[in-house]
C-alpha cells in the first residue's frame, strides 16, 4: 500500500539559537494537544487567521465514514506484548521499534507501508509500543512568520529521525465538496486540501481528502519543500479513515522549519510519471523552498482541478 498526497515545505538552516520553549504565552492549539503551541513573534503583534482548532479529524460534507467512529475490532494482548504473530493489530510487522521510532524509514523502503495501531477497544495498556501517533504532540512546536511562505512551522526541541511529530487534521470531505471548495478559492487563497490516495490491489484506489482550512491542527502551517524533514503516512487506530501523520525523515535540530512535500512522493523518489504531473503548468504557485533541487513551482494535482478546467474551456 503506498501513499500519495498532495502537500509538503522545507526544513529550513537552524538558526544558531533556538527561541527558548515558552512558559506563559498564546497556545495556538488552545489546550486541545498534550503540549502548548507557541506563536512567533510574542505579544500583540501578527496572528494567524482565526480557525476551529480540532486535534482530530471530523467528518465534513460528502464524508463516507464519521472518523470518530470506532469499527476496528480490539486485540486480546493482555499477559503478552503485542508483536507479529500473536497481535490482531500487527499482522506482518512492527511499526515501531523500542525507542518508538518509525522502522522502515530508509532510503532502501521504496513505498509507505501500511500502519496500523493498536485502538479503543484492545485490551494492551496504554504503554503498548504499538500505540504512537494516539498519543499526540511529544514535541514543543511553534508557529511562526517566515519571511516568504506566510507562518509556518518549526521545532523547539531536537527530534530523531523516525519520530512522529504531528498529525495533519481537519475535515474529512467527499470529492464534489472538494471541488466546491476549489471552485471558490482565489489565486491569492492558500490551499490547504490534502488528498491521500492509497494502491490497495487489484488496481484500486483508496482516497481520503482533507482540508483543515476551517477546522483543523497545527499541521496546516506546515509549508512545502522539494528537500522536506517530515514524511506523511497514513495511520489507521480505529476505523479505516487514516490519520495522517508525519513522521521525522531526519534528525532535526531545534529552531527549524517543519516541513513535507506536498506532492506526497514517497521519501522524495521521483518517477515518470510524478514529473509528468509536478511540471503541469496550469493554476501554479511559486515555491520558495530554498532548497537545491527546488522545483520553482509548487506540486499541483490536476485530478482536483480536472472537472473546473473542463468549464473553464468549455
Amino acid at each position: 500500500m503506498s501513499a500519495e498526497a498532495m502537500k509538503r515545505s522545507l526544513g529550513k538552516t537552524a538558526c544558531k539559537e533556538a527561541p527558548a520553549i515558552p512558559t506563559e504565552q498564546l497556545d495556538v492549539a488552545r489546550g486541545l494537544e498534550n503540549l502548548p503551541v507557541s506563536a512567533w513573534p510574542p505579544g500583540a503583534g501578527p496572528r494567524p487567521a482565526p480557525f476551529q482548532y480540532t486535534p482530530d479529524h471530523v467528518a465534513g460534507p460528502g464524508a463516507d465514514m464519521d472518523p470518530s467512529q470506532i469499527t476496528f475490532p480490539g486485540c486480546v494482548c493482555m499477559e503478552t506484548p503485542c508483536l507479529p504473530g500473536t497481535c490482531s493489530c500487527l499482522r506482518h510487522a512492527e511499526s515501531y521499534d523500542d525507542s518508538l521510532c518509525l522502522r522502515d524509514i530508509g532510503l532502501e523502503a521504496e513505498y509507505a507501508k501500511p500502519v496500523f495501531e493498536c485502538n479503543a477497544l484492545c485490551l494492551c495498556g496504554e504503554n503498548c509500543r504499538n500505540r504512537v501517533v494516539q498519543r499526540g504532540l511529544q514535541f514543543h512546536l511553534q508557529v511562526f512568520q517566515t519571511d516568504k511562505k506566510g507562518w509556518g512551522l518549526r521545532t523547539l526541541e531536537w527530534i530523531p529521525k523516525g519520530r512522529f511529530v504531528c498529525e495533519y487534521a481537519g475535515e474529512v470531505l467527499g470529492f464534489s465538496e472538494v471541488q466546491r471548495r476549489i471552485h471558490l478559492q482565489t489565486a491569492h487563497d492558500p490551499n490547504y486540501i490534502i488528498a491521500i490516495r492509497e494502491h490497495v490491489y487489484n488496481g484500486q484506489v483508496m482516497e481520503t481528502f482533507v482540508d483543515p482550512t476551517y477546522i483543523g491542527n497545527i499541521g496546516r502551517f506546515l509549508s512545502h519543500s522539494c528537500e522536506p524533514n517530515l514524511l506523511m503516512i497514513p495511520v489507521r487506530i480505529d476505523s479505516m479513515v487514516p490519520k495522517l501523520a508525519l513522521f521525522a525523515a531526519k534528525d532535526i535540530l531545534p529552531a527549524e522549519e517543519l516541513s513535507y512535500d506536498y506532492s506526497g512522493r514517497f521519501l522524495n523518489l521521483v518517477g515518470s510519471k510524478d514529473k509528468e504531473r509536478i511540471d503541469h503548468g496550469k493554476l501554479r504557485k511559486p515555491c520558495h523552498c530554498g532548497a537545491r533541487s527546488c522545483a520553482a513551482f509548487l506540486p499541483y494535482d490536476s485530478s482536483l482541478y480536472c472537472h473546473l478546467e473542463k468549464q473553464d474551456t468549455g
